[in-house]
Order: structure tokens, then C-alpha cells, then sequence
């Protein structure tokens, strides 16, 4: 069973939500059903966001929680003006992370995906497939916290510039200069990666 199954995530477009300010309206007047359908709605992209930037089920599942029971206690601080309500939860989702991040003084290791199949043998395609992954994910994980973030906002998510923005809390021209600075150092890892 998938982690989505097992969550009961559900697309967007599986479902006719109605309109959000009208859900939110609901929210806020105590409708379980309006949080249940925003939920559905939001959580997925909040979650995998979340499971990218920190690499860890459980923090990321914890992220999506604290974001979902902020917006349950307090429907009227979105403001939609401000960027989408994605980009509003995946922001109190980042700053659930970057709490425990601080507390615990030290990165979430991204988890390698690629272990679960080491018992399954691979055709050399696939290795090679996997260790550039691999490798991939290392020169991720050296990155700094804010770099780490520019890159799984807008080239690990595709996300736009302003509601990655949004979501890190920071000017557009301050995420152009994160990911400019990211990619370069990615780049560098991964050339001293290739040269060893």
C-alpha cells in the first residue's frame, strides 16, 4: 500500500472541493468537513515538500500535522493576497522543520531510497542510474539549509519563483540568489564527486 493510500491523500483534481475562501469561511466557523476537505486538497504537496527539504517520514508527517492544527486554530491569518494556501501551509510546515532542525543543531539526513532494492539485482543501466542518485542526494545533503530549501522549491518541486518564495519567507530576488548560489555548489560537489 502506498504512503498515499495509507494517509488518504488524495489529488486535487479527484475531488470538487468548492470554493477555498468559502472552505476557510467554514473552517473558521468550526465545519470539520471544510479541514477534512482542504486536507485532502493541500496535504499531499505540503507533505512531499516537507519529506524532501527534511528527508525524514516522521518530522515530515509531523510538519504536515503542526501546519494543518495552525491553520485549524487560526483559518484568518491566510491571507490569499499573500501567495496560494499551499504555499501558506508548506510555509508553517518549514518553519515546524526548521524549529526541530534548530533544536536538534544539526541537518535530517535525506533517506536513500534506493536501499530497499539492494537485494534485487541490477543491470548496469540501473546501478549507474542509482549511484548518480546516490551521489545526487550526497552533494543535496551538503548543501546549507537555505540552498537545500531554493533547490527542492523550485527544481525538485517546480514550484514558481514567488510562491517558493512565499514559502521560505523571503524576497523573489533573494531565492534567485540562493538557487544561483545552490546550483553552483551542487555542481561543484557532484565535478569533485566525478574527479575522485
Amino acid at each position: 500500500m502506498s504512503w498515499l493510500t495509507r494517509l488518504g491523500f488524495v489529488t486535487p483534481a479527484a475531488c470538487a472541493l468548492g470554493d477555498e475562501a468559502a472552505l476557510l469561511a467554514r473552517l473558521a466557523d468550526g465545519d470539520a468537513d471544510a479541514l477534512a476537505l482542504l486536507y485532502r486538497r493541500e496535504s499531499g504537496s505540503v507533505y512531499r515538500y516537507a519529506l524532501a527539504l527534511a528527508g525524514d517520514e516522521a518530522a515530515a508527517l509531523d510538519a504536515v500535522q503542526e501546519a494543518f492544527a495552525q491553520l485549524l486554530r487560526g483559518p484568518q491569518t491566510y491571507q490569499a493576497g499573500r501567495g496560494s494556501l499551499g504555499a501558506y501551509l508548506a510555509g508553517m510546515a518549514r518553519h515546524q522543520l526548521l524549529s526541530q532542525w534548530r533544536d536538534a543543531r544539526r541537518h535530517v539526513p535525506l533517506d536513500d531510497a534506493l536501499d530497499a532494492d539492494e537485494a534485487v539485482p541490477a543491470s548496469d543501466a540501473r546501478l549507474n542510474q542509482a549511484q548518480q542518485q546516490d551521489g545526487l542526494w550526497a552533494a543535496i545533503r551538503r548543501l546549507s539549509w537555505p540552498q537545500r530549501e531554493a533547490i527542492v522549491l523550485v527544481d525538485l518541486q517546480e514550484r514558481s519563483y514567488e510562491d517558493a518564495a512565499a514559502i521560505a519567507g523571503i524576497s523573489v530576488d533573494v531565492l534567485r540568489t540562493r538557487l544561483h548560489r545552490a546550483r553552483q555548489r551542487l555542481a561543484d560537489l557532484l565535478a569533485v564527486r566525478e574527479g575522485s
